[in-house]
């Protein structure tokens, strides 16, 4: 299994934390603010996680560190998201 973690800064100003796995073929995401205990579990991963997602792994990918066929199914991914839209 592989877990990508990353935080970032809400429009309140509030740390939001999130951990994106990849197991069995499957993306998995969760999420959380700093201040809170418990983890939200998206069972559909948000367009703009998504983008997040991509532009960590092509980082990583860049280094060595992941797959690009992990680049290929973020791509697919998100293509679809925005097809729904």
């Amino acid at each position: 299994m592989k877990k990508h973690e990353w935080r970032e800064t809400t429009e309140e100003g509030e740390v939001r934390l999130a951990t994106a796995t990849r197991h069995a073929g499957k993306w998995k995401l969760r999420s959380r603010l700093k201040s809170e205990a418990e983890w939200t579990e998206f069972p559909v991963i948000p367009l703009e996680d998504l983008r997040t997602l991509h532009d960590l792994i092509s980082n990583k990918y860049q280094r060595q560190r992941a797959p690009y066929e992990h680049l290929l199914e973020l791509e697919a991914l998100i293509a679809a998201a925005e097809q729904k839209k």
